[in-house]
């Protein structure tokens, strides 16, 4: 563990996380985002040379309770998560708010206390609460109109302008890429640095989805999980469909997980 010591990162490291997360964002080459699921996974990640990571429902819920990722984590113990993992790199994070845990004022608290644990980056969705993980059946969105005054309490409750504000829309699975698709120009439109389309299942879908993001000049995220509903497909191909970064969500604590059984059973 006394080997595991922060990274110097991107050759950025004089400027602040959020600034360091705006540029990679901007970048040609697509932002690869592992999420982590504890400080020390964290700082594995780092060593291992990305420039910024992520965290997130399932790995959070799985690590700290055992459990699947269905809303089950309160404000507080996320954020506090959020906190300790901020702390144990010196690259930039990507933090998920869930559906910002309640109207309009939970949704600015929670924008103040992540960017105070030090996120650079977070998003908040636009599913019902509790929500569940993006590629489970069973979920629901709330009214566009709801979400959308839930977005702009995030844009304004943030005090630095570069801290990155991700709109996710789980519409596609539950109204359809239509309407998915309405969301991500309404989001965009309203201002989110972001946008992620949760749970596309083709990479037609996919291609639509980056078109009308990149005629906003909106950039937009993809989201792979092993077994999930979107095809697992390489960085490379992600890039040339338009996408400005990828995360992936469960690796992390999948790989702890097995090597866990695997350790056990010997």
């Amino acid at each position: 563990l006394c080997r595991l010591l922060p990274g110097a990162g991107s050759g950025m490291s004089g400027l602040r996380a959020t600034t360091r997360f705006r540029h990679l964002l901007a970048a040609p080459q697509i932002l690869q985002m592992p999420c982590c699921h504890d400080g020390l996974s964290a700082r594995i990640l780092e060593q291992a040379g990305f420039e910024a990571i992520a965290a997130a429902g399932y790995g959070l819920s799985g690590s700290l309770l055992g459990a699947p990722d269905i809303g089950l984590l309160s404000a507080t113990e996320m954020l506090q998560a959020y906190g300790r993992i901020c702390q144990a790199v010196a690259i930039p994070v990507f933090v998920d708010l869930d559906t910002g845990f309640g109207d309009v004022n939970n949704v600015i608290r929670a924008v103040r206390e992540a960017e105070r644990a030090g996120a650079a980056a977070l998003f908040i969705e636009d599913q019902t609460y509790p929500k569940r993980c993006g590629h489970m059946a069973g979920k629901q969105v709330v009214p566009v109109e709801e979400f959308l005054s839930k977005l702009q309490a995030a844009l304004w409750a943030r005090e630095d302008p570069d801290l990155v504000i991700t709109a996710r829309t789980d519409a596609a699975g539950v109204l359809g890429l239509d309407e998915a698709l309405r969301r991500a120009r309404l989001y965009a439109a309203a201002g989110a640095d972001l946008v992620f389309v949760e749970a596309l299942e083709t990479e037609a879908a996919m291609r639509a989805a980056n078109q009308l993001l990149a005629d906003l000049g909106t950039p937009s995220m993809a989201n792979l999980i092993e077994g999930g509903r979107t095809p697992l497909l390489t960085a490379e191909a992600l890039q040339e469909m338009g996408y400005a970064v990828v995360a992936h969500p469960c690796g992390s604590v999948f790989t702890a997980a097995q090597a866990l059984q695997d350790w056990a059973q010997h």
